[in-house]
Order: structure tokens, then sequence, then C-alpha cells
């Protein structure tokens, strides 16, 4: 325990020598910036340093920008430690890094072709969720995860550098570290991820890069011998530690490697027009121009005083240079108003005529100075490029005898109960778009793209007799258009689509569609949104082809998956609400499903003809309606998602009738510069048939054997206290204090007990 709490105190001095709380804000071009009385850097040095960031999300397609709020948000910290998500919404394997899944269908992503790494998703991002930066000074965030102990500990390290070579040109380096060494046996994962980042925003030329490698290594123990251990401890002679539990599997390995590189730029053909600045332009030009000129008035000053000092000095008797002060104008003065003759002077009679046009003048320079020169933008050519390279390996040196249902070969590199079952996956794609953008003028009131699409996939697996390998090759071509509106504040829509021409996905159709209306109704600002898709798609890769020593399938007359999906969301700002319906409809639905044989031998289970393969399903709907809604009162603070979801067939997608979230805290503030959430929450869904998990293929797999197992109806309760200071956020947590003893989110794989946790993120700025 004192070894829990020391680093946690040390992080806690280092925070609270932090300066004063800072006030941000985000400018209308998304630039976040901090306010200060006095700007210094984290070290507290007297060096000022600008502080200010710009945060955005590109469009994987086109490199479209939308702008985000940086990672540095205090609400809900605490549980960025959890792969179980911000909500509790995953099923896992129990210790943090364990492949996941998601219990709200609509919030599930499609199967990708190198599908392995879905259930890393928490790692290994999407290219649409990487955060690209522009900053005003160097950026370092450093964040550290951590409890437990050196025996079943976990622990995660990120580091992320941001900085600016100048105004267009930024680069971001990302660092990820973690490794969990897990409370039950033969359970330890270690991930690790390092990406480069760059972006060059012009006038006319636009770039984005990322390169990114990755590895992930998952120890599989096949879950524990018998679920008893945890429901009914007491029905056992003995005390069982975690750690003591037996577990089906031991000596096996699901091990990912992978790197992407990514680029995505565009050149604009377009115009340069005069625009009005933005309120934050204008109230940053009048703070330089007061600025410069306080520091002109100073000058004077200085200059005025050491031309008097240098007269005082002069000798006596030396006469003053310049014009004497009773100098006086021969011969007469020209009168007001007058014009010369020959001359081009406007005649002004009258000095209220005068100081009208003065001001006439001076009204015009100012509107003039509150202009900016900007480029518009009007066609844009688009090219996009992404290569990838992903290795699989499913290893196993120790293998209960009969555990699997089948074996292919066992004549390769490895004999008897080992497994080295090795996939490799490339693949090429390359994007050409053409587009019309919207905003040049009043007449271009939405975006127009064009593109066409090459990708090119290989793939090797082992062959029939575990020693050669077999290969793929496959290319598809694409084409496809975007009709979009983005800017506005009322009225938004973005419809894609695209169709395959040639290759093995010949035939597929994907139609998306969004549109939000923005009003004000009775004080309070309404949004009412509308996502709808068409996808007709032909099932990944590793749905149509597998090899392995103990499953093995090529060529199964699998028929395209139609998926229909309509969803409407209304939310009302100030009373903090959201309501999401959605409808799917799915045809030829495809999954993997497994199915096994248990016999009790003593006080535990003995598992044999591990099976599993492919299914299709003629058609199966979800119904879902899900409601967020925050309550405060006062200090009290409850926040609430509720969501229920129908499945038509839960036999093929099993789905929980009710998944509920719920946190209640105060929120306060120690010393005017601590902000303190201090609270509980909870995490509860109703039984059902879960998914398991095989770690054969790496994924989760519907139940098929005759004795299935519920999950569920099990809540869990963290209690927290979750704190922020200027540039540190800092928690500590003692997670699942609260809980039936059926606490497993996915068959035969208990979650951890409870647990002291506590983290720490701190940005440097200098």
């Amino acid at each position: 325990m004192k070894k829990m709490f020391k680093p946690l105190l040390v992080a806690a001095f280092l925070a609270l020598a932090l300066p004063a709380n800072a006030q941000m804000t985000i400018d209308e071009d998304g630039m976040m910036t901090e306010r200060t009385k006095n700007k210094k850097d984290s070290l507290g040095t007297d060096k000022e340093v600008p502080q200010g960031m710009k945060t955005w999300k590109i469009d994987p397609r086109f490199g479209d920008r939308t702008y985000v709020v940086p990672d540095t948000v205090p609400y809900m910290f605490m549980n960025t430690v959890f792969t179980t998500g911000l909500r509790g919404e995953y099923n896992t394997l129990g210790n943090n890094g364990s492949p996941r899944q998601n219990r709200i269908f609509i919030d599930r992503k499609e199967t990708s072709q190198f599908s392995f790494l879905d259930n890393y998703d928490f790692f290994v991002p999407a290219i649409g969720d990487y955060h690209f930066t522009n900053t005003l000074s160097p950026i370092t965030n450093l964040s550290y995860y951590s409890c437990g102990d050196k025996t079943n500990g976990e622990d995660h390290f990120k580091a992320l550098f941001a900085v600016n070579a100048n105004k267009e040109l930024g680069f971001l380096l990302k660092f990820d570290y973690l490794y969990n060494r897990g409370y039950y046996s033969n359970q330890s994962n270690s991930h690790f991820n390092t990406s480069f980042l760059t972006s060059y925003l012009g006038d006319r030329y636009n770039l984005h890069f990322i390169f990114s490698i990755n590895n992930e290594k998952v120890s599989e123990n096949g879950g524990i011998t018998n679920d008893e251990y945890i429901v009914h401890p007491e029905s056992f002679s003995d005390d069982y530690n975690d750690d003591e539990i037996p577990t089906i599997l031991n000596s096996n390995w699901n091990r990912n490697k992978h790197w992407s590189v990514y680029l995505t730029h565009r050149y604009s053909f377009g115009f340069h027009r005069k625009v009005k600045m933005t309120e934050d332009e204008i109230k940053a030009k009048k703070f330089a121009m007061q600025a410069a000129q306080d520091e002109q008035k100073r000058k004077e000053k200085e200059k005025q005083r050491k031309e008097g000092d240098d007269y005082e000095m002069k000798a006596v008797g030396e006469a003053p240079k310049g014009r004497p002060k009773d100098a006086k104008i021969m011969g007469d003065a020209p009168a007001p108003g007058n014009k010369k003759e020959g001359g081009e002077r406007v005649a002004v009679d009258g000095q209220e005529m005068r100081d009208s046009l003065a001001a006439v003048a001076k009204e015009e320079a100012l509107d003039t100075a509150w202009m900016k020169r900007e480029y518009v933008p009007v066609t844009s050519i688009i090219h996009t490029a992404q290569v990838f390279h992903g290795r699989r390996i499913y290893q196993a040196y120790d293998t209960p005898t009969g555990y699997y249902n089948e074996t292919i070969f066992d004549n390769g590199v490895l004999y008897g109960d080992s497994i080295y079952d090795e996939t490799k996956y490339t693949s090429v794609n390359n994007t050409f778009a053409l587009a019309l953008l919207e905003g040049f003028n009043k007449w271009a009131q939405s975006g127009i793209k064009l593109f066409v699409t090459h990708e090119l996939r290989k793939v090797t697996m082992p062959d029939s007799t575990g020693i050669g390998r077999s290969s793929w090759t496959e290319n598809d071509i694409s084409i496809g258009g975007q009709l979009s509106r983005t800017q506005g504040k009322v009225f938004h829509y973005n419809v894609t689509a695209e169709t395959w021409l040639v290759g093995e996905n010949a035939g597929q159709l994907k139609i998306d569609g969004t549109a939000d209306l923005n009003f004000k109704l009775f004080g309070d600002t309404v949004q009412l949104a509308a996502k709808a898709y068409f996808h007709r798609l032909n099932p990944t890769f590793f749905y149509r082809h597998f090899h392995g020593k103990h499953a093995w399938w090529d060529d199964n007359g699998l028929s395209k998956e139609v998926r229909t999906r309509v969803e409407g969301d209304f939310s009302l700002k100030r009373t903090g609400t959201t309501l999401r319906v959605a409808l799917d409809d799915i045809s030829n639905y495809t999954y993997l499903g497994q199915s096994y044989t248990a016999e009790m031998s003593g006080t535990d289970n003995s598992y044999y003809n591990m099976a599993v393969g492919v299914r299709q399903k003629s058609n199966v709907g979800v119904i879902t309606a899900q409601l967020l809604q925050n309550l405060r009162f006062g200090p009290l603070h409850w926040d609430n998602v509720i969501t229920y979801q129908k499945s038509t067939d839960t036999d093929v997608l099993p789905l929980p009738d009710l998944n509920v979230y719920t946190n209640l805290y105060l929120r306060f503030r120690i010393a005017k510069v601590l902000d303190v959430d201090l609270g509980a929450d909870a995490r509860y869904f109703t039984k059902y048939y879960a998914p398991s998990y095989s770690p054969y293929t790496g994924s989760y797999v519907v139940q098929e054997q005759e004795d299935r197992v519920k999950v569920g109806n099990c809540p869990i309760v963290n209690v927290y206290a979750n704190l922020f200071l200027k540039h540190a956020r800092f928690f500590v947590m003692m997670s699942h204090v609260v809980g039936g003893k059926n606490y497993f989110y996915t068959p035969h794989y208990p979650l951890n007990s409870s647990v002291l946790r506590f983290g720490v993120s701190w940005n440097f700025l200098n």
C-alpha cells in the first residue's frame, strides 16, 4: 500500500506547485488558448510562453478537417484507464488491455479487412481518430496510470510531444506503452505504439501524414476452469486468491505486429479576397496596436528626455539650433477654407466641416484595419494513400489433449500440442478525388466531390501441409461521390455514395447520409440530427478464408451482407438531454460461432471439441433507444446513459435488453485553484447470453454449445476523486468496491476484484 501512495503523493505535490488555474477559450478557427495573468512555462520560470493549440481530426478519404476539443478535459479522466470504455459499455476479458466488444450495437464498428485488430481499437486508433495539432509553443504531455504491484499490477504510460516549425507546418510524436501482468494466471498483455504525425496547412497546399508502428501481445488463458470459484467461493474447502484459480490454457499467445503509412494531400485553385476578422482576431490586433502605441510613446518620451539633458549640458553662450520660439511668418497667413488657385486641395469652409471629413477618413481607415486577406479555394485535387502491413501469430507450447475438435495438419515446423499459425496481410490503397468546395460565393451552398479508389490486398497463410504457404491477391476499383454542407450554424448535411466496379468486391454499394438542424426554442439550443446508411458488402477476407492448424475454411459460399440503418438524435443543450432512436435491418448477417463440450473432473471443468466457424443468418433486426440525461443541483451532478435494445434473434445476435451507466458526484473548488469531482459511478446490464471469446481466432464468437452461459445483472461501482490543476489532471479510484458475485462480462472470464488505482496527466508548456 505504501508503494501505491508514494508516486501519488509525488504527483499531487508537483501539481500543487503549478500556477493558478487558467481560463480556456476556443476561437472560431478552432484555436484553444489559455488566458492567464502571468503566462509562465510549466516549471514556473519567468520565461513567458504563448499558450494556444488547435486540434482536429481528418476524414480518412479526403483529409477534410473537423476541429475537436484537445484530450485535456478533466471530466471523466478517471475512466480513461479502462478498456471497458468511459461508461463501461464494452465486454472484455477482465484485464485492462484485453480484447473488447461493444454491447451497444449501434456503436459497433463494421468488420475491417484485417479483423484481428478490431478488438484492440482502444489502443490502435483508426485514421479518423488521430488528433493533429497546431501549437503556439511546444507542448509535451505525459500520462501514467497504475495499480497493483510487480506481481499482478497494471501500468500504462503515454507521452506526446507537439511543436510547430511555423504557422503552417506542425509535428506530433506519440508514444504509448501498456503492460498489464493480470490478477489471474496466464493473463498478462503488453502493447506498444509509436506514431509520428505531421500536417501542412497552406493557402493552396494541404498535407496530413501519419506513420505508426504497433505491437500487441496477449497471453491467452481460455478463462477459468470453474465459474464457481467466483460465484460461490464458499463451496470450496480452500480459499483461493485470484492468481491461484486454475485456468484452461497456459503458454498460449496472440501476437499482432503491424505498421502503416498514411498520406492525404491536396492542391487548391482559388482567389484572394478581403474578409472581416473574427472577434478574437480583432481583439488580438487591438492589443498589438495598443502595445505598439505604448512602445512608441515610451520611445518618444525617452527621446525628449535625452534631448532635454543634452540641451542643459551645452556650453554657456552656445545658441540652440532650430527656429526661435518668437519667430513669425512674413506676409499674410492663408485664409482658412480657400482653395489655392491652380491647386488640387478641396476647399473646406469652417472647422466643423474639417472635423467631419477627418472623422469619415478615420472611420474608413478603421474599417480597413479590421479586414484580412483570405485565400478562397474553389477547386481541389486530392490524393490519399495508405499502406498497411500486419502480421498475426497464434502460438502455443501446451494445448490440453482433445481441446480442439479437428487438426488440419500435424507435420509442420511444430509438432504435437504446439501451434504456430502465422498470417500476413498487406494492403495498398489509393484514392484520387476532384472537389468543388462550398462557400467560395453565395451561390455555392454545397461542396461536391468525385473520387475513384484502387485497393490491392495480399494475404499469406499456412497451406494444408503446415510447412508451405497459401497466398491470395485481390484488386478492387470503386468510384463514388459526395455532396455536403458544413458551413453555417443552422443546417448541415453530408451524403456519400460508393460502388465497386472491378475485383473481388464488384457489386458492392455503400450509401451514407447525415443531416442536422440547429435552432433556438424557448431560450434553449435544439439540435435535430438524422443518420442513415445502406451497405451491401462482401464479407471481409478472413470471413471468406482462414487457415490454421485447428480451424480452416475457404470459399464457403457466403452471400453479400446487406445492412440498413435509420437513426434520429434529439438534443437540448440547456437541459443536458439527448435521445437516440435507431432501427437496424440486416440480411445475410455474418458472424463467428463456437461450440465445445465441458466435462466436470473433480472441482474443475475439462473442455473438449472446441470448434469455431463462419455463419450467416438470413435476416435479423435491432431496435435501439438511448437516453443521455445530465442533471445538476448546485454542486451535485448526476449523469446518466440508459440504453434499451432488442434483437429479433438473440441466438445469432445476443444483446442485453438494458444497459445503464450512472455517475453521481460533487463538483467544487479548493483554494480557488483545485477543481475536484468527488463521487461514485456504476455500470449495469441485464443478463444475456453474451458472446464468448475464441483465443484461437482472437475474436468474440456466439455461443453454440448446449449449456450456454449467461452473464450480467451485476452492478459494478467505483468510487473516485478526480482533480484538475491548470496543467495537471490526476485521480484516485477504488474500482469494483460494490458488485455482485457474478462479475463476468465474458463467459468464464471474471473481472478484477477491488483494486486501488491512480493516474496523472501533465501538460508541459515550454
